[in-house]
């Protein structure tokens, strides 16, 4: 007997439709065939246990059992549970009359519990596109698939409920959809800049870069709060939208990242990885691609605490998805795809000791390894970073003030009118909806200087020694300055202040 029972195979964000062929025919002999991997194939030995604790047997026939496209490699332990349903409808040990309109995917233990799985959102997604009517899966992975609308979702304890539940024997309870994202709950931030003294023009520069989307580095001694500040900006980011959420939880659920009962993300991604991290583990990639850090941070910020500790390869690596805001990861089996538009917020000591341009300390360091130490820093690099940022400690009569009253929520008011003039503004850009991400034809038009601001940009460049590669970012911060204050065209003031954001590319800094 033949039955069709169906599942999907996750590659990068997206899912493709697996056909699983379930064949009984006379003799004594179980083939695996449709390219799966050793992860699969072991599914088999589990099958066996879990059907036995289960109070069912393995037909002692010959099964066939064939996952079809059979040119796209199945990986994973995913498809226990839709090989474990095809062989018991088979073998007719089940009823089998509605296992074609559902997707099944899930891990079984050797009693016939089910065990969570990745990947479970793009899953679901693939089979509302494919008019299946649900999906079952394993009763932890239920909230995280009920955020897509008009499918049913069931999620099961064991396999005994799926039998009973295709039997007719027991009515498994459908888990509720819910797909809006709750702007009370994504709102609330362990970090809040009210709890920050001091520190006021570090404060501002971070609206700017949240408000025009724009990278930023953070430039102090020890101590002076560059982490501390860092930790705050996603609570004045924009809360994510709807399509920002579902890809962001796409992600997160192919990583494995998403908590028992979670559905959607609704708070933006801060990660933070150590300096010690590898070039895979921050980009992507390994024998079955996953996403790195650079996509987990996607739609939210990555932060780097002491940059230049990191391997200059590992800094290397970021320079195509800071530009592109993609990741291609590239094998001889195939390529996958993963988002990578994050908000990059590094931090680093002026020089190794920590203490270079400090008003009261002395700096200690040999003549030439300040230079050396940020040269550990590439041009390319920074020249993806918009705003350089110099961090000095806080005095002690700003330590013993009062906290500061304004809260993350009244800055983030400022940010997100800031935005809604840029989504306006590039509305009929494609792929543009920040400051940041202005290409080099349109600054003349968007960021159009008058006379004065021109001569005042040409001063500073010449005076401070500021870089080629200013001139661009300085346009775009003015920009984003302008539009803080609610003004169409950018003025003297607004250009003023962007300059002071490139501390690194002062002859001063950079040589």
């Amino acid at each position: 007997m033949l039955v069709k029972t169906y599942g999907c195979a996750v590659y990068g964000i997206t899912a493709t439709k697996v056909t699983v062929e379930v064949n009984i025919a006379s003799g004594v002999n179980f083939f695996l065939v449709g390219l799966p991997d050793s992860a699969v194939k072991e599914s088999q030995q589990r099958i066996v246990a879990a059907l036995k604790n289960t109070g069912y047997k393995m037909p002692g026939k010959m099964i066939t059992v064939n996952m079809a496209p059979a040119d796209i490699r199945k990986e994973g332990s995913a498809y226990d549970l839709t090989i474990a349903v095809g062989v018991l409808a088979a073998s007719e040990q089940m009823s089998g009359d509605h296992i074609a309109d559902y997707v099944l995917m899930g891990e079984l233990s050797l009693d016939g519990e089910l065990r969570p799985v990745k990947g479970v959102l793009p899953i679901a997604i693939k089979a509302k596109e494919e008019n299946f009517k649900g999906i079952i899966l394993p009763k932890q992975n239920a909230a995280e698939a009920a955020v897509v609308e008009g499918l049913e979702v069931y999620g099961a304890n064991s396999l005994q409920e799926i039998i009973d539940f295709f039997n007719g024997d027991l009515q498994l309870q459908m888990e509720s959809a819910w797909s809006v994202v709750n702007e009370e709950s994504s709102g609330i931030y362990e970090h809040d800049f009210c709890d920050v003294r001091g520190q006021e023009n570090i404060k501002r520069a971070l609206e700017i870069a949240a408000a025009g989307g724009h990278n930023v580095i953070l430039i102090g001694p020890p101590g002076a709060g560059k982490t501390m500040l860092s930790k705050r900006l996603p609570s004045i980011l924009p809360s994510l939208n709807m399509n920002e959420a579902l890809e962001t939880t796409k992600i997160h659920s192919v990583a494995g990242k998403l908590g028992k009962q979670s559905g959607l993300v609704k708070q933006r991604p801060f990660r933070a990885p150590h300096h010690t991290i590898s070039d895979v583990a921050l980009v992507g990639g390994g024998g079955n691609p996953q996403p790195g850090e650079i996509s987990l941070a996607h739609n939210g910020v990555l932060f780097l605490d002491e940059l230049p500790e990191f391997k200059r390869t590992v800094l290397e690596v970021m320079r195509q998805p800071l530009e592109d805001r993609v990741v291609t990861i590239s094998r001889a089996k195939g390529s996958v795809e993963y988002p990578a538009s994050f908000m990059l917020v590094a931090s680093m000591n002026p020089c190794p000791c920590g203490f270079y341009n400090h008003p009261e300390k002395e700096c200690v360091c040999a003549p030439g390894v300040v230079q050396k130490y940020l040269n550990r820093i590439s041009g390319p690099l920074l020249d993806r970073i918009d705003l350089h940022v110099e961090v000095t400690p806080v005095a002690f009569n700003e330590l013993s003030q009062a906290p500061a009253k304004e809260k993350s929520e009244d800055i983030r008011k400022r940010v997100i009118k800031a935005r809604a003039i840029q989504s306006k503004r590039f509305e009929n850009n494609t792929g543009i909806y920040t400051n940041a991400q202005l290409k080099t034809k349109d600054l003349q038009s968007i960021c159009a200087l008058d006379d004065a601001c021109n001569q005042l940009l040409k001063t500073a460049m010449e005076r401070l020694g500021l870089s080629a590669r200013a001139y661009d970012r300085i346009l775009k911060v003015a920009r984003t300055i302008a539009d803080l204050d609610n003004s169409d065209k950018i003025n003297t003031g607004h250009v003023a202040e962007a300059i002071q954001y490139r501390s690194l590319d002062r002859s001063g800094w950079a040589g």
